[in-house]
């Protein structure tokens, strides 16, 4: 019998209204006066959270700096230019406002601020976080990446490639989660970040990894989804499913800290370093031209459990049917025609997806896979209609 571990999983509150008390969770954890780092995704200043955060930090009497300079796929200039920031402003915590970007973002940020390198040397644990970490917060304002909850963060390098940093130093000490942020999140992306959470509860159940613990949160998270997504995209202002969802991305979270993602995450990497393409659309693209072929090998019965927790029955031949049923139903689009990707071939693809990069992932797959395979599945992604 093998051991399983599972890592801790951070302080979570959760609730409509929960971002108000922001300030006084961090003024019990920090000396008084302490300043703060806001990372926060720009695009939310119009709907008031990032106002809402300063002000919550502001009555506890903390001190507020912000950087907003951010974009999807961040990159290390990025980060570097935040940490930098946060070392000159002598900060004491870091709150991540927005996406997985901001919250990547801000989790390396407080990971790295006590040493003096910048964010490149830790790339692929290239080198041991410093041992002084600042206080961190995550508060998502998607219901996708999962990326409060997890030790990792995915930066894009200067060739535009994507690197991993891995670390328990990385993950957060407090998630909040308020569904009244999501509420403004609009159809495509509402389906997309639901879309990238259920790749991930399904890969993390369903890979060489995969243990029956973590499927406690894997499965819980896909029938999660499976009951709100379409709900949250046809009724935005719908809480219950806001908060449903919340709880499916962080649990999925939880699912692929413990136990990783694989050959859908893989793809869904490489596509991103070569076209601009949101996340949780490349994954859930990268799953659908993948399912079927790994679900029909099935010995162990973790593709069939993963149908089960979709609705379907103990049938791993369901289980591709139930996802793209549920694309075609909240409206992803599969096709990336016409979108500026015909100059990507499905060689370039492969390739991409055979970098360094991107090999624990492949390697992560329950199924083996050829560097044919590759080929195919590239070739399968583009030619999606």
């Amino acid at each position: 019998m093998s051991t399983i571990q599972l890592a801790r999983v951070p302080e979570i509150s959760q609730g409509p209204g929960s971002l108000a008390g922001l300030g006084e969770a961090l003024k019990a954890r920090l000396p008084a006066g302490s300043a703060v780092l806001l990372v926060a995704d720009p695009g939310l200043r119009a709907g008031g959270a990032i106002e809402a955060a300063g002000a919550s930090l502001a009555k506890a009497g903390l001190g507020l700096v912000e950087f907003s300079d951010l974009k999807s796929d961040p990159t290390m200039t990025q980060v570097d230019a935040a940490t930098a920031l946060a070392r000159r402003a002598r900060i004491g915590a870091v709150v991540a406002l927005g996406g997985g970007s901001a919250m990547d973002v801000g989790k390396t940020i407080a990971a790295i601020a006590g040493g003096g390198d910048n964010a490149g040397h830790y790339g692929l644990c290239a080198n041991p976080f410093p041992a002084e970490r600042l206080l961190s917060v995550c508060v998502p304002t998607t219901s996708g990446t999962g990326s409060e909850a997890t030790r990792t963060a995915v930066l894009a390098a200067a060739d535009g490639s994507k690197v991993w940093l891995w670390g328990d130093e990385l993950k957060p000490a407090l998630i909040v989660l308020d569904p009244e942020l999501t509420t403004g999140l609009p159809a495509a992306l509402t389906a997309a970040t639901g879309i990238d959470a259920l790749v991930h509860a399904i890969e993390a159940s369903t890979n060489a990894n995969a243990n029956e613990a973590n499927d406690l949160y894997c499965h819980r998270a896909i029938a999660l989804v499976v009951r709100h997504l379409a709900r949250a995209v046809a009724v935005p202002g719908d809480l219950a499913a806001r908060a449903g969802l919340q709880w499916a991305a962080t649990l999925a979270g939880v699912g692929i800290d413990n136990c990783g993602t694989a050959i859908a995450h893989n793809i869904g990497h490489a596509l991103a370093s070569l076209r601009p393409v949101h996340h949780g659309r490349a994954v859930g693209l990268a799953l659908r031209a993948t399912l079927a072929w790994n679900a029909a090998e099935d010995p162990d019965g973790r593709f069939a459990a993963a149908a089960a927790a979709m609705g379907e029955g103990t049938d791993a031949r369901r289980l591709s049917v139930a996802f793209e049923r549920l694309l075609r139903e909240t409206g992803v689009k599969v096709s990336l025609a016409g979108e500026g990707h015909d100059h990507v071939t499905p060689a370039a693809l492969a390739a991409q997806m055979a970098r360094p990069e991107n090999a624990a992932m492949r390697q992560s797959n329950r199924r083996r896979i050829a560097d044919t395979d590759l080929l195919e599945f590239a070739t399968a992604v583009l030619a999606a209609s």
